[in-house]
């Protein structure tokens, strides 16, 4: 049991490579967005990434996952699967793409973008772009070549930083400098004047984002092309509805999941109680959330190893066994990367400039609410494994129910905290439901007692620790203070460093 498991965590750590350095890159841009852009201008580019997210569900179809289904089936040849999910997703993403450069302008103008109607069209480009090679790196998944897949991640992430970069820091200061020559103000520069004007604002705001990213998938595209040149294409037209109805059903589960995660980005231009000025608050939310970006960096590298993983263990003797303990440690290095976060916030909120550090007070809620997300990936195994894909759908609609009832009732009083609430409700709900129905149709022997007792062994060192700032540490402003502060904080995340190693390596067998 022991191999298998290294094996996962190996390839988790290459996956983790690339997801990581996106992760990091991106926070990294995080102290630069809060201060060079305003809260309202922030709340655009996060209102963007959530159409982004959720369409993107979409053009996949929920082909990755029935990629693997199928290219593990004995007697299926696996050049014919990924063929026909090419063909399926290319030629869905084409059709969107058109559809959003036609449309461009009435798009802009209902959204109240009048006038940046290129982000809309990078939007599109993105969106099928990023569709398109999804299928692609799920071939690489597949076939285990974690490090291709990392090299080709980098390389993505590489090239919307330096765009950034050159955008924020250098195109900006260069149409400054030419409006100055010039004579007239910057905001009445002209393509004419500055040629990249054609594509992006001549001062910083959300388009510089946009279009990073679109550029980043524009030259990731290129980096598949001779994969694409070398691919065998088999099309296989009754291979394909088999795997679409596979797949759709699995689509159809993920879309409210994915809206369900970024339900509350769009209704806040609906219900936020600052009606005027929501973006402002959708800002400041989504800087607050970037803090909780480690336990979500997690989950996402293991998603990417455990996924195809399970699938391949499924067929062995003691595979139920296998993804129980899987669960141990993962729910316990998700507590010590909550408790990591939670111990210094202190110092990772001076991160974000000083106007987004209002919404901070949610981290802890975020953070939580992403571990528990984890969780449900784990115990969402069996309706994939046992193919009872149509009973996802359920359970991600009973999420979504209960994220848009939150929203709605108290983001008028409340804000980005109902926003906040309302993901560790849905997380709750989906989990338990998850979990029961898991037990009937596929049982796997989750030891639910060290789980609990991970949980118990996280709200120990919290409350201790917000125990001993009070009564130690009631200023926290001296630098003497703080560092004792922190050196306690660290002897606390120790314990419970100690406590889950005799919990899942001692002797708690019974529990």
């Amino acid at each position: 049991m022991g191999n298998p498991i290294k094996q996962l965590a190996g390839e988790t750590a290459v996956y983790g490579l690339s997801t990581i350095l996106a992760r990091i890159i991106n926070f990294l841009f995080v102290p630069f967005y809060t201060r060079l852009l305003t809260t309202e201008s922030y709340g655009v580019v996060t209102e963007f990434m959530a159409y982004i997210a959720v369409l993107q569900v979409l053009l996949v179809l929920g082909l990755e996952t029935g990629c693997f289904r199928f290219a593990n089936k004995e007697g299926v040849n696996p050049s014919a699967v990924y063929s026909d999910a090419l063909a399926a997703v290319t030629g869905l993403s084409s059709v969107f793409l058109a559809v959003m450069i036609a449309f461009a302008s009435p798009i802009a103008s209902g959204l109240g973008y009048a006038g940046y109607e290129k982000c809309i069209m990078y939007v599109g480009g993105i969106l099928a772009l990023d569709s398109v090679t999804a299928i692609l790196f799920a071939k690489f998944r597949q076939e285990h070549r974690a490090f291709k897949f990392a090299i080709f991640k980098t390389i993505k992430i590489i090239t919307e930083t330096v765009v950034n970069i050159l955008l924020f820091f250098s195109f900006a200061g260069f149409c400054a400098s030419r409006a100055t020559a010039l004579g007239i103000g910057v905001e009445q520069l002209t393509p004419d004047d500055v040629w990249m004007l054609h594509f992006v604002s001549a001062s910083p705001d959300f388009s510089y984002v946009i279009f990073a990213i679109f550029a980043s998938c524009v030259v990731c595209g290129i980096l598949f092309l001779p994969t694409l040149l070398k691919f065998s294409f088999e099309f296989d037209g009754r291979l394909l509805k088999q795997m679409l109805v596979y797949s759709l059903p699995l689509m159809v589960a993920s879309l409210p999941g994915v809206i369900n995660d970024f339900l509350d980005r769009i209704l806040f231009r609906f219900f936020d109680h600052s009606a005027d000025a929501w973006r402002s608050s959708l800002g400041i939310y989504q800087a607050a959330v970037k803090l909780s970006v480690i336990m979500s960096l997690f989950i996402q590298m293991f998603r990417f190893a455990a996924e195809p993983f399970f699938f391949q263990r499924s067929a062995d003797k003691g595979s139920k066994e296998l993804y129980a303990k899987v669960m141990e440690y993962f729910t316990a290095f998700c507590g010590l990367v909550f408790l990591g976060v939670i111990l210094y916030i202190d110092v990772i909120s001076l991160i974000l400039g000083r106007d987004f550090r209002a919404g901070v007070g949610i981290v802890p809620v975020m953070l939580l609410s992403y571990m528990l997300l984890g969780m449900l990936f784990n115990v969402s195994m069996w309706y994939k494994l046992s193919g009872k894909t149509g009973m996802a759908i359920y359970i991600t609609v009973a999420g979504l129910v209960v994220t848009a009832v939150v929203n709605v009732v108290f983001m008028p009083k409340y804000s980005y905290w109902a926003a906040a609430f309302a993901h560790l409700a849905s997380y709750v709900v989906m989990f338990v439901i998850s979990a029961v129905l898991g037990q009937k149709h596929y049982p796997i022997p989750y030891r639910w007692g060290r789980i609990a007792l991970v949980f118990v062994g996280m709200g120990a060192v919290y409350g201790i620790s917000l125990f001993v700032d009070n009564t130690w540490f009631p200023s926290g402003g001296e630098v003497l203070s703080i560092i004792s502060k922190l050196a306690v904080h660290t002897l606390l995340l120790g314990c419970y460093c100690w406590f889950c190693y005799v919990l899942l390596k001692g002797r708690a067998s019974r529990l």
